[in-house]
C-alpha cells in the first residue's frame, strides 16, 4: 500500500491532495510564526515567548478529530491544533505575543497572559454561558506545570454525567449532546512526572470518561532528558498496567511525531473509540523534536549534544512532511515553495498588523499625555516630555510612569495645566485599573452578591436536631431543586460524609449525584472545575481544610484565576465544602484561613459559626456563579440548633457582618467557632465592668462591604480582632480591613489588638486545644487590657 493510500484510508475523512497540502501550509505557516515571534523577543518588541514548533503535525491530525462541543485543556506548544481548529489564528498569536489588551484582538487574556496560553470565550458579554455544543472549546490555559490536568478529568466527567444521568435530560441543551463531547487533553512528556498528571490518569481510568490524552514527547523537560525523568525513559511504557484487560483501562497508543499518515490513522481511530465507548486514552507521540528549544529564556545548544540537534533536524517533523508530499507525488517542489514564500509572507504580514493594532491606541493615548504635558513650562517636565514623545516602543506602564513623574515635579503649582495633568493621571489609572485588575469576581447579574437575602423562618413547629441535620434537609431540598447540583469526595455517598450531612441522599438521589472518590483532593476539585465549565452546579468536599492543600494550587492557580484571566470571558462556579477550627488533632484543627485568604482572591471564603449560618451560604453560592468556600465548624455538627420551615431557600448574604452581641467598651471581631468562645468571654467581662460588642464577620471575603465595622469601632473607640490562625494571619488581614481600608484608626483611643493561636499546629488533647488556640480566659485579658490601658483608674490589673 502507497504512503498516499495508507493516509487516506480511513473512511472518516477524505484525505485530498488538496486537504494534505492544507495541512503542510498550515504546519509551515505555524513553523514561521514560532521563528518570528521569537524574533519579535530577541528584538524587544515581546517580553517573553514559548511556542509550538515541532509538534505541528501531530496537532494537524488530532484537530480532525475535534468537533463542536468538544473540550481542550493543555498548554502552550498548542498553537497549531489551536489554528487548525479555528479557536485561534496567527494575528492573535501576534496579538498576545504583544501583550494586547483589546478583545477584539486578543479574545482569549486581553493581554494579561503571555503568548501561547490560549483559551475561548464560552460567556456571552452579560457573564451568560453560550450555546458551548455549538462551537469548539478551549479551557484556559495555565503556566503551572500539569497545572491544567484536574480541570480537564471535569471536563471529560461532565459528560459521562450527561449521558449517564437521565436528571440531566431537561438541561443539558446548550451544553451537551447526550454526552458525546470528548475532551482533549495535551501535556509534555517532562509534566507527565508531576503529581497531578498520575492523580489524573488514575482518576480518568476509575471514573471511565471520554478523554484523549496526547503527550508530546520531545525528549527533553528544558534541559533535563527524559532519562532523569521518566522509569524507563517511556510513559507509554509505564503506563502499561493501565490498559484493559479485562477490567476496564485506559487505551494507550505510540506514534511517532514525524509520521503524518500514522498519526492521521491513529488519531482517527483512537478519538473514535473515545467517543463511541465512552473510554479514556493516551496517545504517547515520540520522536518529536524542539528546534528553537524550550523558550526565548535560553538556547538547547547548550544542553542538547550533537547527536540530539543532528536528529532534531533529521526528524523535524514539518521537513519530513514536505519529503512526504513530494515523494507521494502530491506536489512537486517548486510547487511546495511558492506556497512557502506565500505563506512567509502572510505571517510576516500578520506580525506587522499585530504590531501596529499593539501600538496604535497606546501611542494615541501617548499623544494625549504629551499634548497636556506640552503645556506645563518646566525644564523638568520638558525632559521627561521629549523622552516619552521619542519613545520608540510605547507602553501603558511609560505614559503613566511618564505622567506620575510630571505630577510630582509640579507638586505645588496651581494651574489649569497641572490640573489637567491630575485629571489625566486620575482618569488613566482608573481606566488602566479596568483594563487589567477586573473580573477577579463575577459583575453578572447572577453574582451571589446579587442573590435576594431571604431570612430564616421559624415557627412552634420548628424542630430541634443536631447542626448536621440543618445541613442534611438543607441539602436534600436542594438536590430536589436543581437536578445540575451534584457533590463529589471522600466518603460522601455510602456513608453520607463521616458527619452524615448526606445521610441517606445518595440512596434517594443516585451515585452520580453523591459519588464517592479516591483519596485526590487535586483531582475532586478539577472534577468540579471541569465540569462547572460545562453547565454543572457541583459541590467540591474536602474532607477536613488541613488536607485542601493538596489541591490549593488548582484553587489558586486555576480556579481563583479563571474569570480575570479571560477578562470575564470563563467561568467556574464551584461550591467547595469544607470543615476545619476546632476538633482534636494536628491535621483536624486546622483554620489556616490566611493561606486562603491570599492564595484564592477570585474566590468567595464564608466562615460560618453554625450549620444554619452555613446552609444559608450554600443557598447564596448555589443560586450565584462566583466560586466559593464554606469552611464548617468541626466541632458542630452534634450541637443543637432549629431547622428553619424554609430550609434549602434562605439565604445569608456574603460581606455582611452580624452583631451577636452589643456592647459600648470594646469591639470584638470574629467568625466560626471562636463566636461561641467570643460570647462566653464577653459574658465573663460584663461581670468585670467590660460592655464588650460581640461581631462575627461571617465572611473574610468579601470582607464587611457595607463597612458595618468601622460604626461599631467609632462607638467603642476599642479593637480586638480574635481568630485561630497564626500570628499574623487573618486576625491580621480583619485588622488591616478595619484600620485601613475603613479607616477606623481615626476612632481608636486604645491600641488594638490581635488575638490569634499560636504560631505551631494545634496540639492534641483539650489541654492542647485550650493551650494552643485562643480560649475564653485568654480573650476576657485581651479586651480587658485593651480597656484598661483607656481607663487603668476604672480596670485594676488582673494579673497582679
Amino acid at each position: 500500500m502507497s504512503q498516499l493510500a495508507r493516509a487516506v484510508r480511513n473512511p472518516k475523512y477524505s484525505l485530498t491532495a488538496e486537504a494534505i497540502v492544507a495541512d503542510y501550509r498550515l504546519a509551515f505557516s505555524s513553523r514561521r510564526a514560532s521563528i518570528i515571534g521569537r524574533a519579535e523577543v530577541l528584538r524587544g518588541n515581546a517580553t517573553f515567548g514559548i511556542f509550538g514548533d515541532g509538534k505541528e503535525v501531530a496537532q494537524i491530525a488530532m484537530a480532525k478529530s475535534f468537533r463542536p462541543g468538544d473540550w481542550r485543556a493543555g498548554y502552550y506548544r498548542d498553537q497549531t491544533f489551536m489554528w487548525a481548529t479555528r479557536m485561534s489564528n496567527v494575528r492573535e498569536f501576534f496579538a498576545q505575543l504583544y501583550g494586547n489588551a483589546q478583545l477584539e484582538s486578543e479574545p482569549a487574556s486581553g493581554g494579561r497572559q503571555m503568548g501561547n496560553h490560549f483559551a475561548t470565550r464560552f460567556l456571552d458579554d452579560g457573564g451568560a454561558f453560550v450555546r458551548t455544543v455549538d462551537i469548539p472549546n478551549s479551557s484556559a490555559d495555565v503556566s503551572n506545570v500539569a497545572g491544567w490536568m484536574p480541570r480537564l478529568v471535569g471536563l471529560a466527567y461532565a459528560s459521562k454525567l450527561y449521558r449517564l444521568n437521565p436528571q440531566l435530560k431537561g438541561v443539558q441543551d446548550g451544553f451537551s449532546v447526550n454526552g458525546n463531547e470528548v475532551a482533549f487533553g495535551t501535556i509534555g512528556d517532562a509534566a507527565t512526572s508531576e503529581g497531578l498528571f498520575w492523580e489524573a490518569i488514575n482518576a480518568c481510568g476509575v471514573l471511565q470518561v471520554p478523554l484523549a490524552m496526547s503527550v508530546w514527547d520531545d525528549g527533553y523537560g528544558i534541559s533535563v532528558p527524559i532519562t532523569a525523568e521518566t522509569t524507563k525513559a517511556s510513559i507509554s511504557d509505564v503506563l502499561r498496567g493501565f490498559t484493559p484487560d479485562d477490567r476496564p483501562g485506559i487505551d494507550i497508543y505510540v506514534v511517532r511525531g514525524w509520521d503524518y499518515p500514522a498519526l492521521i490513522e491513529t488519531y482517527a481511530n483512537a478519538i473514535d473509540k473515545v467517543r463511541r465507548e465512552h473510554k479514556p486514552a493516551l496517545i504517547h507521540v515520540t520522536e518529536m523534536t524542539q528546534p528553537q528549544g524550550h523558550s526565548t529564556s535560553g538556547s538547547h545548544e547548550r544542553y542538547k549534544t550533537k547527536e540530539r540537534l543532528r536528529f532534531e533536524s533529521e526528524y523535524d517533523c514539518v521537513a519530513r512532511m514536505r519529503d512526504w508530499i513530494i515523494e507521494a507525488g502530491v506536489a512537486s517542489e517548486s510547487q511546495i515553495e511558492g506556497w512557502e514564500a506565500a505563506d512567509k509572507e502572510a505571517v510576516e504580514a500578520a506580525r506587522d498588523l499585530g504590531w501596529e493594532a499593539f501600538q496604535t491606541p497606546v501611542r494615541a493615548e501617548r499623544d494625549r499625555a504629551v499634548a497636556i504635558l506640552r503645556r506645563i513650562d518646566m525644564p523638568e517636565v520638558a525632559e521627561i516630555t521629549n523622552s516619552l514623545d521619542e519613545a520608540h516602543k510605547v507602553t501603558r506602564a511609560l505614559v503613566m510612569s511618564s505622567a506620575s513623574r510630571a505630577l510630582h515635579q509640579t507638586r505645588g503649582i496651581d494651574s489649569p495645566a497641572r490640573a489637567e495633568l491630575a485629571s489625566f493621571v486620575d482618569a488613566y489609572r482608573r481606566e488602566n485599573d479596568d483594563r487589567y485588575n477586573s473580573f477577579v469576581y463575577s459583575r453578572s447579574s447572577s453574582s451571589p452578591l446579587q442573590v435576594p437575602v431571604v431570612p430564616p423562618l421559624y415557627s412552634e413547629k420548628s424542630p430541634v436536631v443536631d447542626g448536621r441535620m440543618v445541613l442534611l434537609r438543607n441539602f436534600d431540598a436542594n438536590f430536589a431543586r436543581d437536578p445540575r447540583i451534584f457533590v463529589v469526595g471522600e466518603d460522601v455517598g455510602r456513608l453520607g460524609d463521616v458527619n452524615l450531612v448526606f445521610e441517606g441522599l445518595q440512596a434517594k438521589y443516585g451515585e452520580l449525584r453523591l459519588t464517592d472518590t479516591g483519596i485526590r483532593e487535586a483531582t475532586i476539585l478539577g472534577q468540579a472545575i471541569g465540569s462547572a465549565m460545562r453547565g454543572l452546579r457541583p459541590i467540591c468536599d474536602i474532607q477536613y481544610l488541613d488536607y485542601f492543600l493538596y489541591a490549593l494550587e488548582v484553587a489558586s492557580d486555576d480556579l481563583a484565576t479563571l474569570h480575570w484571566r479571560t477578562v470575564g470571558g470563563q467561568k467556574a462556579p464551584v461550591v467547595i465544602r469544607s470543615k476545619g477550627h476546632r476538633l482534636v488533632g494536628i491535621w483536624h484543627s486546622g483554620s489556616p484561613m490566611s493561606v486562603l485568604l491570599n492564595a484564592l482572591r477570585g474566590v468567595y471564603i464564608a466562615v460560618p459559626r453554625n450549620m444554619t449560618q452555613a446552609a444559608g451560604f450554600y443557598n447564596t453560592l448555589f443560586q450565584g456563579d462566583n466560586p466559593g468556600i464554606v469552611i464548617e465548624v468541626l466541632n458542630g455538627y452534634r450541637l443543637k440548633e432549629r431547622v428553619p420551615d424554609n430550609v434549602g431557600s434562605f439565604t445569608v448574604p456574603l460581606g455582611v457582618p452580624e452583631v451577636l452581641r452589643t456592647g459600648t467598651d470594646a469591639t470584638l471581631v470574629t467568625y466560626g467557632a471562636c463566636c461561641a468562645i467570643a460570647l462566653d468571654a464577653a459574658s465573663t467581662l460584663e461581670g468585670l465592668g467590660v460592655s464588650c460588642e460581640v461581631i462575627d464577620v461571617q465572611t473574610l471575603n468579601p470582607f464587611d462591604i457595607d463597612h458595618m465595622l468601622v460604626r461599631s469601632v467609632e462607638k467603642t473607640r476599642a479593637l480586638i480582632c480574635v481568630d485561630e490562625d497564626v500570628p499574623g494571619g487573618a486576625s491580621a488581614f480583619m485588622m488591616q480591613q478595619i484600620l485601613e481600608a475603613q479607616q477606623g484608626w481615626w476612632h481608636l483611643d486604645a491600641a488594638p489588638r490581635t488575638l490569634a493561636a499560636s504560631p505551631n499546629r494545634p496540639a492534641y488533647g483539650p489541654d492542647g486545644d485550650y493551650f494552643s488556640k485562643p480560649n475564653r480566659e485568654s480573650i476576657v485579658e485581651a479586651v480587658y487590657e485593651v480597656v484598661r490601658e483607656r481607663q487603668p483608674w476604672r480596670f485594676p490589673p488582673l494579673d497582679v
